[in-house]
């Protein structure tokens, strides 16, 4: 037990510094050349360091250490020593990073950049830690003032956009709002998975008959659930399985064959444990 908690440990340690060095990568190389920022405590940073000359990985440090021991209560010290280990490798990778551009073109900076920063956070979120004070602080005031966490956040971004509007112009503002989206949607997508499954529920009267073709043809495993319809006040029988998007065609083209009037829904799913459901 003691080995697999410290492989594990080893494990998050290891993606967390990759995922701090593709972050700071793209901090260094494509947005803080070309006056783009992100959003938060980095963008914070990213603003004071074009201002006050000061080194920008040092100020991220500075500035997260604050919301990093407030969050000690809150979040565990897991989290928080995982949270100041990427943190200081962040700086480290900023700061060897600064001085090489990747490109001057705006639009490769804020798309690219985006992306591997995106990608770079995504990794740490997913390994227990974080880079962003911001999230941490929206936590607290959600919970004291009645903000969502959403919105605390959107309305913190607002603000150092509007200021980044000011100090570096209005169209590297833009773009930096840019760059917080793109980075943003692939955060999601790294934290959710590129390849996401589906969880389907059939409501027919001819559940067994479309249950055992489903395990005969796409050797699948499928749970009967039992329902009441909500008009006709009938025992309903449902058939809930989760399969990959490769096999869904397929799977409609059966419970059609079978039952033309079966009502199927169907969810996207980013993450399966067990069973017999099998990844393509």
């Amino acid at each position: 037990m003691r080995n697999n908690k410290l492989l594990k440990i080893v494990r998050k340690l290891f993606m967390i510094t990759f995922g701090a060095i593709i972050t700071g990568f793209a901090l260094g190389s494509f947005l803080s050349p070309n006056d783009i920022i992100d959003g938060g405590v980095i963008g914070v940073s990213m603003i004071l360091s074009n201002v006050f000359k000061y080194n920008l990985g040092i100020l991220i440090v500075i500035l997260n250490l604050p919301f990093i021991l407030m969050a000690w209560k809150k979040m565990g010290t897991r989290f928080v020593l995982f949270t100041a280990y990427a943190n200081i490798v962040l700086a480290l990778a900023t700061n060897y990073f600064h001085d090489i551009h990747a490109t001057n073109d705006l639009l490769l900076a804020t798309v690219f950049g985006g992306i591997i920063l995106g990608v770079g956070v995504g990794i740490i979120l997913k390994s227990e830690a974080s880079l962003d004070g911001t999230e941490m602080l929206s936590l607290i005031v959600s919970r004291k003032f009645g903000f969502s966490v959403g919105e605390f956040i959107l309305f913190i971004n607002v603000f150092i956009y509007a200021v980044a509007g000011l100090v570096f112009g209005w169209e590297s503002a833009m773009y930096s709002v840019m760059t917080y989206f793109i980075g943003s949607r692939v955060i999601d997508s790294v934290m959710e998975g590129f390849n996401s499954s589906k969880s389907v529920r059939i409501i027919s009267d001819m559940s067994e008959q479309i249950g055992e073709e489903l395990i005969d043809k796409l050797n699948i495993s499928v749970t009967y659930l039992q329902g009441v319809g909500g008009y006709s006040g009938l025992n309903k029988e449902l058939i809930y399985c989760v399969i990959s998007r490769l096999e869904l065609p397929k799977m409609l083209d059966i419970v059609k064959e079978i039952d033309p009037k079966a009502f199927v829904s169907v969810v996207d799913v980013h993450e399966v444990y067990g069973g017999r459901f099998r990844k393509k």
